[in-house]
């Protein structure tokens, strides 16, 4: 059975085979680039533009499992609507930081932009090579929990300000009425934390000739 240890902030996937190295080349790629773009400047931080992409894996993945379990009327073992509850989850983080740095419509277009590029060349790697698209997700998780962490420490040294959760937040995470910024953002980590057990998971069965991997038995 599948154990996720979301409090394992540290957890990397050395890249070893081809597929790897691609996967994580990309990820770091498009992290250098959300952390020298235009948005950099506003918001300072590149993991907040990623999450801006980072939706749109899971939301692919669940769409061409969903078509293969119907093509090969097979079970999926619940793995649908994981991804499914991962691209909500994704979605919200993204909703959380629009409600606080308010991005003006020039922004949301070219977010909208990048979206959309984005999806189609996933939806394609997805096809050619479903593993390295899991482990790109993976990475990119990676890449989030660190800068998540970063922006935790922050708030703790005073490098950032202190300031309420959004409203959203709040209800998603079920945080407490006068829940600050710092508690959002440890949801957050855990939840980044679990996306990249998964899809490193799935890439790792996908490499071992399985269809899924085994079920989820817990979450520590």
């Amino acid at each position: 059975m599948l154990n996720i240890d979301k409090t394992n902030l540290l957890r990397h996937h050395t890249p070893e085979r081809i597929p790897d190295r691609i996967a994580f080349g990309l990820a770091r790629l498009v992290a250098w680039m959300a952390g020298n773009t235009f948005f950099n400047s506003r918001y300072g931080d590149q993991v907040i533009v990623l999450e801006t992409v980072t939706a749109v894996p899971p939301m692919v993945v669940a769409t061409l499992l969903h078509l293969k379990c119907l093509r090969r009327m097979l079970d999926d073992g619940g793995w649908v609507r994981t991804f499914m509850d991962e691209a909500e989850s994704q979605r919200t983080h993204l909703m959380a930081f629009v409600a606080l740095a308010k991005p003006n419509a020039w922004e949301r277009f070219l977010i909208v932009l990048v979206q959309g590029i984005f999806y189609n060349a996933y939806f394609f790697l997805y096809l050619i090579s479903a593993g390295t698209a899991h482990r790109l997700a993976a990475y990119f998780a990676e890449q989030a929990v660190q800068g998540y962490s970063k922006y935790l420490s922050q708030i703790e040294s005073g490098e950032r300000a202190m300031q309420p959760a959004p409203a959203l937040a709040i209800a998603y995470w079920a945080l407490a009425p006068d829940a600050q910024v710092r508690d959002m953002i440890a949801s957050m980590l855990e939840d980044e934390a679990i996306h990249r057990d998964l899809h490193h998971a799935f890439a790792d069965a996908l490499m071992q000739g399985q269809t899924f991997p085994d079920r989820i038995s817990s979450i520590s």
